[in-house]
């Protein structure tokens, strides 16, 4: 039995957020170019890595409300899992082009001009924070929100970080300052990012959500009048917001009609946010018994 989630819409927030974006990776990527600033070029990447972030994100928010259909029971629901593990990937891999770029600069270091970072970098904080603050109300609830709020939230943290790079260099001339920030942020960015990482592809292996305890989920069904036992009880994410559940469920002295059934799966969605159920009644354990309640070979 599946429920709907009153998923909120964010078209106008990716909308707002993709626009602002993009025209401020065109404004600092010409500013790091015409200074030299690899601190600024390394902004300006990891906001355009935002930009494609924030359109896979966006892709997969509307994919996900297209409706199943015989070949895809499902839907495109998995889309925004998907989402969230490519943006991980993407992020990564421009981390790792900005770090080797840093570490070469710290032996031939560059003169830039620290008033120009200062003041490109300080657009970037007002730019970032304002498109975190569209997905901030999603973030717990929406892995693929989430990672657009993270990566939004990181770049106000990296773009401070840079203003004061900027504010460094025009008091002390030390020019190695622009490629050890940029290292700094690389650093940054990626333990902020780490955690999307691991759940999105956690949850793109079918692993049970962390915000759901398996071993509660069976104690829970086991516990229910005239259940004997529970077997072959899978959980794991149909998307970034909906849980799914099978289970057989052994009921030998009942009888159970479509209400206990009902019962059981608004239970599971109210009690542990899984929404769609789908419930097997067995009546016996003894021969001839379901093969999937024999203890799988490891």
């Amino acid at each position: 039995m599946a429920h709907q989630h009153d998923t909120p819409n964010y078209n106008r927030a990716f909308s707002l957020g993709v626009s602002l974006n993009i025209v401020f990776v065109g404004v600092e990527a010409t500013c790091g170019m015409l200074t030299g600033s690899l601190a600024l070029m390394a902004d300006a990447g990891h906001n355009l890595s935002d930009v494609l972030s924030l359109l896979l994100a966006w892709g997969a928010s509307v994919l996900a409300t297209r409706k199943p259909t015989p070949r895809r029971s499902y839907g495109f629901r998995r889309a925004t899992i998907l989402a969230s593990l490519l943006s991980a990937i993407l992020l990564l891999l421009v981390l790792g082009g900005i770090a080797w770029e840093a570490l070469g600069r710290l032996s031939t270091p560059r003169p830039v001009s620290g008033g120009t970072i200062i003041v490109v970098a300080g657009l970037g904080v007002v730019i970032n924070t304002a498109t975190a603050l569209f997905f901030v109300s999603g973030r717990k609830r929406d892995l693929n929100i989430r990672g657009a709020y993270l990566h939004m939230a990181a770049d106000a943290g990296v773009s401070l970080g840079v203003v004061i790079a900027g504010l460094a260099i025009l008091a002390t001339g030390w020019l190695w300052l622009d490629p050890a920030i940029s290292l700094i942020i690389s650093a940054f960015i990626l333990m902020s990012t780490w955690g999307l990482l691991r759940d999105s592809l956690n949850l793109a292996l079918d692993s049970v959500p962390d915000t759901i305890d398996p071993a509660a989920v069976e104690a829970y069904l086991t516990d229910l009048p005239d259940v004997a036992t529970v077997h072959d009880l899978h959980i794991w994410a149909m998307s970034t917001t909906e849980v799914a559940l099978t289970a057989h469920l052994v009921v030998p002295h009942r009888w159970s009609d479509d209400r206990f059934v009902h019962q059981i799966s608004h239970r599971l969605r109210d009690r542990f946010g899984i929404d769609h159920a789908t419930l097997q009644i067995e009546r016996s354990e003894a021969e001839p018994f379901c093969k999937q309640a024999a203890p799988e070979s490891v």
